[in-house]
């Protein structure tokens, strides 16, 4: 495949992700949607406050998905380039410690307990971590080629959302329909 394939098909993947959260949160209630259903069947769970730090992951999450392919596939050739390139960098970094930061607490709720609530919460150290890492790297250090190293990972770490959800149903048959061991290895 080649460079060009690979970043049509992130590109649209990504795009997908977000019309997806866009539509199944933004058009729908929180509580059709298939993770939040599971979640109201426990007695103990109540949706908010839980409910509005979902919707400031989505909103920052689905921000840094769409923004993570223009940053890594368009290059800042000319002055007016570099400022969009640095307010959209300024954005994703932005987006990624929010949405990195109210995970944590996403994760101490997370479907199918404790397992999938530590590999978010280990995705989520990492994502913010890596993002920063690649901020030091060109605010502090001046290394281009370090910086567009840890970003490329920050966005391999964004674009979990959209591979948790091409291999969760490939768990499902895997594992005989059991959602719950599917998500425990997807998470």
């Amino acid at each position: 495949m080649g460079k060009i394939t690979i970043r049509i098909i992130v590109f649209v993947l990504a795009l997908g992700i977000c019309a997806y959260a866009l539509i199944q949160y933004g058009f729908f209630s929180a509580k059709d949607a298939g993770f939040v259903s599971i979640k109201l069947r426990k007695p103990d769970f109540h949706l908010e406050p839980w409910v509005y730090v979902l919707y400031a992951h989505i909103i920052t999450a689905v921000l840094s998905l769409v923004i993570g392919p223009f940053q890594l596939f368009l290059k800042p050739a000319n002055l007016k380039r570099v400022k969009r390139h640095r307010m959209l960098g300024y954005t994703y970094v932005l987006s990624v410690s929010i949405s990195g930061l109210v995970s944590v607490y996403l994760s101490l709720y997370a479907t199918g307990g404790w397992v999938a609530g530590l590999g978010f919460l280990l995705l989520d150290v990492l994502w913010v971590s890596a993002t920063w890492i690649s901020v030091n790297k060109i605010a502090v250090l001046g290394d281009i080629q370090a910086h567009k190293e840890w970003m490329l990972r920050s966005y391999a770490l964004t674009f979990a959302a959209v591979t948790l959800r091409l291999w969760l149903p490939v768990l499902l048959i895997l594992y005989d329909g059991s959602f719950i061991a599917a998500y425990h290895v997807v998470a």
